[in-house]
């Protein structure tokens, strides 16, 4: 078998849950792209893909991360050589792991119009709304796969089931409805029921973490991706605090070229000038 996840941190844990369970032994492939952000039209086509590699690569340009850190990498590469597996071993399976987020649901879409020639060999196991144990023993519902111990997925490997003919027909139109909505940003609303946003929708979340008191950029992009509720990756933070500090809504000091650690952030004004604002609005 050959076991999908979409997360790089899934590798490292399906390999440890393979090392558990021998039955489950077979290649970890990730999808590596983010489907839950950036522009998805025409992702067949060369001009489609280029226009979204050339969104990333603006958003790169705001993060912390230099070219060296940047894994590049094409998912249609990635598909080929599932394709190629299927075809060369009549009785290879792939098996897609996905949690309740919107990141694994999209890719998921993402993935599905192409593997329909193989149904009956593809699996899903998507872990929705399922009770796992934690390390302290305590029952919770994950969202993501790798809140889950490896010795939990043992048990889960109960769940796949062949993703059914019905569900090559109609998933497919669900992901291109996805794409036709245009919103730069997908959520999961429940189930596999993806909604799309626009781009500022996680601005509320970064808003909320800023202070009327200096604080290090770098506090403010943990602390938003620590607390907000519905995850997106760092580069996506770090791209909307830049975008927000040039609407002037987020106020700077220090050198915001330099890097993450070199600039303090908080809300524009002083306490001085509130407290201003305040008594004049009481008055």
């Amino acid at each position: 078998m050959i076991h999908i996840v979409f997360n790089e941190s899934e590798v490292e844990l399906m390999k440890q849950v393979i090392e558990l369970d021998e039955t489950m032994s077979g290649d970890v492939i990730q999808i590596r792209d983010d489907y839950a952000v950036g522009p998805l039209s025409a992702l067949d086509t060369e001009e489609g893909r280029q226009s979204r590699l050339n969104w990333w690569k603006d958003l790169l340009s705001y993060s912390h991360y230099q070219e060296s850190q940047i894994h590049h990498f094409d998912d249609r590469e990635t598909v080929q050589l599932l394709k190629s597996k299927l075809d060369e071993n009549p009785d290879e399976e792939l098996w897609i792991w996905m949690g309740q987020n919107q990141h694994d649901v999209c890719g998921y879409y993402w993935l599905m119009p192409q593997l329909k020639d193989y149904q009956g060999r593809v699996m899903v196991l998507f872990l929705n709304n399922l009770p796992f144990i934690n390390e302290k023993g305590h029952i919770f519902y994950p969202s993501w796969l790798n809140e889950i111990q490896p010795k939990e997925f043992i048990k889960a490997k109960k769940l796949a089931r062949p993703i059914t003919l019905s569900e090559f027909e109609v998933d497919p139109d669900e992901w291109f409805r996805i794409v036709n909505d245009g919103g730069l940003v997908r959520i999961l609303e429940g189930g596999k029921k993806i909604a799309s946003k626009d781009d500022t929708f996680y601005d509320k979340e970064v808003l909320k973490n800023l202070t009327p008191e200096w604080q290090k950029a770098w506090r403010l992009v943990s602390n938003t991706l620590h607390r907000m509720p519905v995850k997106t990756g760092d580069v996506f933070i770090e791209w909307r605090i830049r975008q927000l500090i040039e609407q002037g809504k987020i106020e700077v000091t220090g050198d915001v070229s330099k890097g993450w650690k070199d600039f303090d952030v908080k809300l524009p004004g002083t306490k001085q000038q509130e407290t201003e604002l305040t008594e004049e609005a009481l008055q």
